[in-house]
This record gives C-alpha cells, structure tokens and sequence, in this order.
C-alpha cells in the first residue's frame, strides 16, 4: 500500500480501515491477542532462567499477528508462516543482490512461499461456505469488505497488506512493550500506577466475566499515556521519507520533486515542542495540547500506519497481563544501548520473568 499512487492508496485505505481498525475487527482481536500472550508469558516465567526479553516478545508478537491475521488454522501453517518470515525478514535489509547465496535472493523465495500460502488460505476460504470450523481472522474481514460500488479488494492488495502488517507490526510492538517494562521498572512510583488501574478493572467487571473487553481497554487512562511516552521516548523508526510536490514548504525552500527525510527522534525530543524531553514522563500526555504531527510514531497522513490501533491494542494488553502477573529481573541494567537501525539494549534486555504470587 506505501508503493501506490495516492488516489488508489485512497480508495484502499478507505476499503481497509473497518477490517483492521474498527470496533468490531478490534473487539475480535482482543481475544486472540490474549489467546497467545497468556500462555507465552507463563511459558517464559516457567522457564526460571535469564532470556533475551526482545527476542522473546519478537516471538510472541509474531504469533500474535499471525493468530489475528487467520483466526484459527492448522498449527502447520502457523509453522509455516514462521519459517519463511524467518527466511524473509533479514533479506529485506540487505542490499539487494538477487543471486543465489545473498540474503536478499533467500528473501525472495521465502516472500513467494509465503504469497502462495496466503492465496491458498485465501481460495480454500471461499470455498467453504460455513465458518464453524474456525474462528474469523482479519483475512476473513478483508474478503468480506465491500466499496460503493460492490467492489471487492483484490487478492494482490490482501496480500500485500498482510505482508505489510506482518512486517510492521510484531518488531514494532515488541520493541514498545520492552521499552515500557524498561521505564516502568526504572520508575516505581509509575509502575504501581500503571499496575492499580488493571487491578481495579478487575475490580468493576462482573464475577463471571471471562477475560478483557475492548470496552475495558477504552477505560484505561494511564496506560494509554505510557504507551505513547514509551512511543515517543524511543521510536521504533526514525524516519520516514516523502517527495515534495510544490516547491514550498513555510519557513524552507524546497525544490519540487526533492526527498525529504522526516526524523522522527529528532522531533519527538525537540525542546520546543516537549518539556523535559529526555525524561519519561506519562503526565505530559495529560490534557496535551501539541500542535498537530508534532507526535508521529506510525508516520502521518494519508500514509500513516494501517495496523496503528491494533498495535497498541496488543501493546495493551501484553503489558496489563505483565504488570498484573509478573515481574522484571533485570541483569544487566546499565548496559550499553545501540541505536541502530533502533533504540535497545545491545544485549537483547538480559532479564528474567518472575511470576507474582
């Protein structure tokens, strides 16, 4: 969808919104969110022993975009999925040499597995006219979407975006949730906050009530706020790239047709715009009044991140059920930190998951 021409990026978009970020399609999620971070959490913490906490929630996260994208399918093709993304993932940022032995030639094969995958779930899906059989996963919501006119999304574009969304999005949220338990842990005081708003949730919700609704997460406050200081003190990306289209933007002079590279870091810790800007402060995002794209974690405009809102949903809820049920060891906290191509620890945060009695 980032390679299309604006107008059909438009209609796209417009087509996609609902299947991945609206109401239904996010209250849909939400259990098979839980449904992989619950026993994975548990997994980690039986393991009593120190893990590479970023790798483990890349694991985690992966699974979880994967159990969103087909809602219930076979365990193979889970595996599958996991075996080529493996194989795709490193070629994509390599240079890109397709001869046989490169890295990016690797990722070739593994993107065309993986296209071919899909389309099979994708035709024995219309196929089967009854759904009793497994749960519905965006794929499905993707099919179903309907334009004005009756026009359906074409197999190339579901795809795509599922390529997207699978690229983008388990790194992404894993580096947030890990940046989060990292300040949470590094301010106490924030840490009970954040822990007493899910426990009073648990708290309003009726005794037979089995696991979280996305109208509970829509009553979170605090949280919300340090999920975008987590976003904003170490983002994910820093930058994105943009081709100007008039020969003027205020205050610069800029050639029509030139690349201009937004840095997302250097704006997210302007002085001018945040107080304090090294400090990790939820509170700033209290009746917050910054001026429009001055906080662009998943980019802006008409280009901004489809899946934005179902990475934060997920980001939600694997840090409610962390901070309810578990606890950080850290081993090595003031390890050096590398900041390329992103902001973490250079040793993966060396740590060990305790569970709390």
């Amino acid at each position: 969808m980032y390679g299309v021409p604006n107008s059909e990026h438009r209609h796209l978009r417009r087509l996609t919104t609902d299947p991945i970020n609206g109401h239904r399609a996010l209250a849909l999620y939400v259990r098979y969110i839980e449904v992989i971070v619950i026993p994975s959490l548990e997994e980690l913490a039986a393991m009593n022993r120190p893990i590479k906490f970023f790798n483990e929630m890349k694991r985690i996260g992966f699974k979880v975009i994967a159990q969103v994208f087909l809602g219930s399918t076979k365990d193979s093709v889970l595996s599958s999925m996991v075996k080529y993304y493996t194989e795709l993932f490193p070629g994509v940022l390599f240079l890109p040499f397709n001869i046989p032995g490169f890295a990016f030639h690797r990722a070739l094969k593994a993107r065309k597995k993986l296209v071919k995958m899909i389309q099979d779930e994708l035709d024995e899906r219309r196929a089967t006219t009854s759904v009793e059989d497994r749960k519905k996963g965006m794929v499905d919501l993707l099919m179903e979407v309907e334009g004005d006119k009756g026009e359906k999304l074409e197999d190339e574009h579901i795809i795509d975006l599922l390529l997207l969304i699978l690229f983008a999005g388990h790194e992404t949220t894993a580096h947030t949730i890990m940046w989060a338990l990292i300040y949470l842990n590094h301010h106490p005081e924030m840490l009970r906050k954040a822990k007493e708003e899910q426990e009073m949730i648990i708290k309003r919700r009726s005794s037979s009530q089995k696991g979280l609704t996305l109208s509970e997460i829509k009553q979170m406050e605090y949280l919300p706020k340090v999920i975008d200081e987590s976003l904003r003190r170490s983002n994910f990306a820093f930058a994105i790239f943009r081709k100007e289209r008039v020969s003027f933007v205020p205050g610069y002079t800029i050639p029509k047709g030139w690349k201009v590279v937004v840095w997302h870091r250097a704006l997210h810790m302007d002085l001018n715009i945040y107080s304090n800007p090294k400090e990790f402060l939820p509170s700033r995002w209290e009746n917050h009044r910054f001026k429009g794209r001055t906080f662009i974690p998943f980019g802006a405009g008409s280009r901004t991140c489809p899946g934005a809102d179902l990475a934060k949903l997920e980001i939600a809820i694997s840090l409610r059920y962390f901070l309810l049920n578990y606890k950080l060891e850290e081993l090595n906290p003031k390890g050096p930190i590398t900041y390329l191509p992103l902001p973490r620890p250079a040793d993966d945060y060396l740590a060990r998951i305790i569970k709390l009695p």
